[in-house]
């Protein structure tokens, strides 16, 4: 029974928690990687891009909530994440033309648009805090759990319970959904296809008649559906709060390096990599080595290796020995 109780709270603050965190992490990092590997550049402002397509969302939830519209045991963030899309697909759609396309026609290094993102960040992020503020902001409804861990104490007789929040099911259903999506979509049409081919090799893509304006365009549109769904998730899961998605950045660059930049594989593969390696590390392991170990091996310390403030610092941390000694990836990405 020890093993057991120790397993379901192993379970509870660690597994479940870093498979909803690294799908959340893995959607973004796949909206970075996309734009890297068609675009050829490190987009900074996707950390924004999340927080303005959860801004959206959450003003419309709020909206459809004030209206009585509700999806019972679902949240009705899922209403509104749509109109996110939307809003943020006409958002980045408007910036490329506005700001991109001028570097990109004048063939400007990739440096130089790191450098414009960077200034497309702190643009977006002023916008997303004059709309709805700095505060935290909890848009949260429906069920709040799959399963508690009192009624999972009371079906099993075990004294650990293990509890499911519906925010964390749909993230993971939600991300195997669009990554199933994505993956269709790049393989099998012929959109595609053509983004594939443009990635490869821009000026054959060219001479085989491939249209770049609509693979930017396309890539746009994946790029800021990614981030708004990631964001929203995000959100559900936690809070909204517009400094959050910036500090994001990191760990979703570190997922999309660890896992190969440019590669939509090692970008999933890197978002569970980064996510668990941060809860792991920040997480206290007495409970769990209680159970597991014998009474005059348990500890009495809280065995945590980093506090939960210092949980960026592992991100960085791993992102520095990828760069180090493994600067294509997992998955033989683009070096960076």
């Amino acid at each position: 029974m020890d093993f057991l109780n120790g397993l379901i709270t192993f379970l509870n603050f660690v597994f479940v928690p870093g498979l909803a965190y690294g799908s959340q992490l893995a959607l973004g990092a796949l909206g970075v990687t996309l734009i890297y590997g068609i675009l050829r550049f490190s987009n900074f402002a996707h950390g924004d891009t999340m927080a303005f397509g959860t801004m959206v969302t959450i003003l419309f939830t709020w909206l459809f909530q004030g209206w009585g519209i509700n999806l019972g045991v679902l949240p009705t963030a899922l209403l509104a994440l749509p109109i996110g899309i939307a809003a943020t697909a006409l958002f980045v759609l408007l910036t490329d033309r506005v700001v991109y396309r001028f570097y990109r026609r004048q063939k400007a290094a990739s440096t130089i648009l790191v450098i414009v993102s960077l200034g497309v960040m702190f643009v977006t992020n002023g916008i997303v805090r004059l709309i709805i503020g700095v505060d935290d902001q909890n848009f949260a409804d429906g069920g709040r759990f799959v399963i508690s861990a009192g009624d999972f104490k009371t079906m099993t007789g075990l004294s650990e319970g293990l509890a499911i929040k519906s925010s964390q099911a749909l993230t993971v259903i939600t991300a195997l959904i669009v990554v199933a999506f994505l993956f269709w979509f790049l393989q099998k049409t012929r959109t595609g296809k053509s983004m594939r081919a443009f990635s490869d090799n821009e000026d054959l893509a060219l001479l085989s008649g491939i249209n770049p304006d609509r693979v930017v365009q396309v890539t746009w549109i994946l790029a800021a559906a990614l981030a708004t769904i990631a964001g929203g998730l995000y959100g559900l899961d936690k809070s909204f709060k517009p400094y959050t998605y910036y500090l994001l950045l990191l760990p979703i660059f570190a997922s999309a390096i660890v896992g190969g930049l440019g590669s939509p594989l090692g970008a999933i593969a890197g978002g569970y990599v980064i996510a668990f390696s941060e809860v792991t590390v920040t997480y206290a392991w007495k409970k769990v080595l209680g159970y597991w170990l014998p009474e005059n091996l348990a500890p009495d310390s809280l065995v945590q290796l980093l506090s939960t403030d210092y949980k960026f610092a592992v991100s960085f941390t791993i992102l520095i020995i990828v760069l180090l000694f493994l600067p294509t990836g997992l998955f033989k990405g683009k070096s960076v």
